[in-house]
């Protein structure tokens, strides 16, 4: 009796011991509103954290209402959220500032970074038939800059501020309409702000020939953006590079997160991120030279692997 008492319990020690061995890392993924882009490369990036790691992370994707609830969350989230928002949120929420104002909280200071993502990137994208090939010569236009979206307030910023607004045709209807309404005529161009490429553009661009219009380096100076190329061949008929602004984006924890997790996270992105490329063109665009715009300190365990990888981080990460 107590040999076969000793038996059973050696066999439930070693199945304890190889449960936790074998345990899943389970982590919730903050992303954007379903149907979004940010929410498809959520989905992209769940899938190549299970595929990348045999199985030993499980990420669930969580639809947002948008960036600055992901950084609220914060407050009540464990030790297993992962979100994302562009890097100079997390700032002013770490200062109480903007729309941060009053509601600071103790959990902003512990906010970590993992890794970029692919950015917010402006496009002007114009009929051929307008003529248009620089920011001035949407003057006399009729421009779709839809609603509610960063792209349409971002939009709306620039005409003001390069002395368009009232020499500018606004069109009234939602940018999910913008495609139909150039190819039909009914707009001369129209405003959107996503990753290269951007999904509407390249139908877009297939549908009927367009200009992505350029951003000169005084005009991106002028934004207070971050600049950033659309390399030439990204749209159907774009011969050459194009200048315009971005909003980084990048994926956030906190300092609840353990070291290991942040850096089997962070390593397994990087090393499946030219896998998701092949799928999604749009992570290529994510190269080691955006980790310059995190302007968050890095968790830890992520700041080890770009020790190891020999990734340059800033100081002040």
């Amino acid at each position: 009796m107590n040999a076969l008492r000793q038996t059973i319990c050696a066999a439930l020690a070693l199945g304890l011991v190889g449960g936790a061995a074998s345990a899943e890392t389970r982590v919730t993924y903050k992303s954007a509103k379903s149907g979004s882009s940010y929410y498809q490369m959520g989905v992209e990036l769940a899938e190549a954290m299970k595929a990348g790691s045999g199985g030993d992370i499980s990420v669930t994707v969580e639809e947002s209402q948008g960036s600055v609830q992901n950084v609220m969350e914060v407050r009540a989230r464990g030790a297993d959220y992962v979100f994302t928002t562009p890097p100079s949120l997390v700032g002013l929420a770490q200062n109480g500032k903007a729309m941060f104002e009053g509601k600071t909280a103790p959990a902003f200071d512990e906010i970590r970074a993992l890794f970029p993502i692919p950015s917010l990137t402006m496009h002007f994208v114009m009929s051929q038939d307008s003529g248009a090939t620089a920011l001035a010569d949407l003057e006399g236009k009729s421009i779709l800059l839809g609603k509610g979206s960063f792209g349409a307030t971002e939009g709306a910023k620039y005409l003001d501020m390069f002395g368009l607004a009232n020499s500018v045709e606004i069109a009234d209807a939602e940018l999910s309409n913008a495609v139909a309404a150039l190819k039909n005529g009914q707009i001369d161009g129209f405003v959107t702000a996503g990753s290269f490429p951007a999904p509407n553009v390249v139908e877009a661009a297939a549908s009927t020939p367009v200009t992505v219009v350029p951003l000169s380096d005084e005009q991106i100076t002028q934004s207070k953006r971050t600049r950033i190329v659309i390399p030439a061949g990204t749209y159907a008929g774009q011969e050459q590079d194009v200048t315009t602004t971005s909003l980084p984006v990048a994926a956030f924890t906190t300092t609840k997160m353990d070291d290991e997790t942040a850096y089997q996270l962070t390593k397994t992105y990087w090393e499946n991120k030219a896998k998701m490329a092949d799928t999604s063109p749009w992570w290529g665009n994510v190269t080691p030279e955006l980790m310059a715009n995190i302007t968050t300190e890095l968790h830890p365990g992520a700041l080890r692997y770009y020790e190891e990888a020999g990734i340059a981080t800033e100081t002040s990460q």
